[in-house]
């Protein structure tokens, strides 16, 4: 797949209930979620043909959706179906899937009461977001002069297209540095997330993690909360201030692309994945791993 652009690659792709070819999985250029980011969609990951946790993709879809004034024409029973089926089609065991549903052409301008609601399914190969040979070693963040927003400006629960301009904007920045990826703070100077994860901290054992009040509230983060606790860990949900990066031990993020990738410095803060991220990291690949 390497090089090969997006809209070339080969197979089939779910399109408003009907299978299409790759190729013709097309929309005009006048569709209002291109004009408006009237759209909303999921990131999940298949291991030995399971998709983990896609009835909880699903439904934050819905919800997503739903927080944009808008209601997908599909039950979640249905796309969660629709994305099994495509999984399969593909021909593919260990994949990522991007449901995406967005309004159409009908009406073009602000308001676009009457468009169509569509919804398409994609799935191909994605291999491990960061490079496996240097992720034990811990990735590189840069940190962002972008921050996410108030909640009273942007409808932050929603995975919402365009609420990513910004995390492409810091990460493009970021790797022309030389990093990974990019740390974000929220509006109110606090440590909020990375482009695309969410991020947790370790001291004297204890893991610490930004209270998702403004951003999501991943379900990888709400997964290894989970694993963490079920291993007897502490794990503390609050503000958490840019200084106090300095006496933190340990850093990873997580994320449904990322997985959980160990962390060795942001900006000027540096980090020594240890057992806690280590742990974590294999706790995580056995709740992935099909039984």
């Amino acid at each position: 797949m390497a090089g090969v652009p997006f809209d070339q690659l080969d197979g089939e792709i779910w399109y408003n209930g009907e299978f299409v070819k790759w190729e013709n999985a097309q929309v005009h250029v006048l569709t209002h979620g291109l004009h408006y980011a009237s759209a909303v969609f999921e990131g999940e990951r298949a291991y030995g043909g399971e998709i983990f946790h896609l009835t909880k993709h699903t439904e934050r879809l819905h919800k997503s959706a739903e927080y944009l004034g808008f209601e997908i024409p599909y039950s979640v029973e249905e796309i969660d179906n629709a994305c099994k089926e495509t999984l399969k089609r593909q021909g593919l065991s260990n994949a990522y899937i991007r449901p995406i549903a967005w309004r159409g052409s009908e009406m073009m301008g602000v308001s676009a009461q009457n468009n169509r609601i569509n919804l398409a399914i994609a799935v191909w190969d994605w291999p491990s977001y960061f490079d496996p040979a240097e992720k034990m070693k811990g990735i590189r963040l840069d940190i962002a002069k972008w921050r996410r927003p108030d909640p009273a400006t942007i409808p932050c629960k929603s995975k919402a297209a365009g609420l990513y301009m910004i995390c492409t904007l810091s990460k493009h920045e970021a790797e022309a540095k030389g990093y990974a990826d990019a740390l974000m703070f929220d509006y109110r100077g606090r440590v909020a997330e990375a482009t695309g994860a969410n991020v947790f901290f370790t001291k004297d054992g204890v893991i610490h993690t930004p209270t998702p009040d403004c951003f999501l509230d991943g379900i990888t983060r709400q997964t290894v909360i989970g694993l963490a606790k079920k291993r007897g860990l502490e794990v503390v949900e609050r503000a958490i201030m840019p200084d106090e990066m300095a006496d933190f031990e340990e850093c990873f993020i997580t994320g449904s692309a990322a997985e959980v990738t160990p962390v060795s410095e942001i900006g000027d803060f540096n980090f020594k994945p240890g057992p806690i991220s280590k742990a974590m990291v294999e706790e995580y690949e056995k709740a992935v791993t099909p039984s």
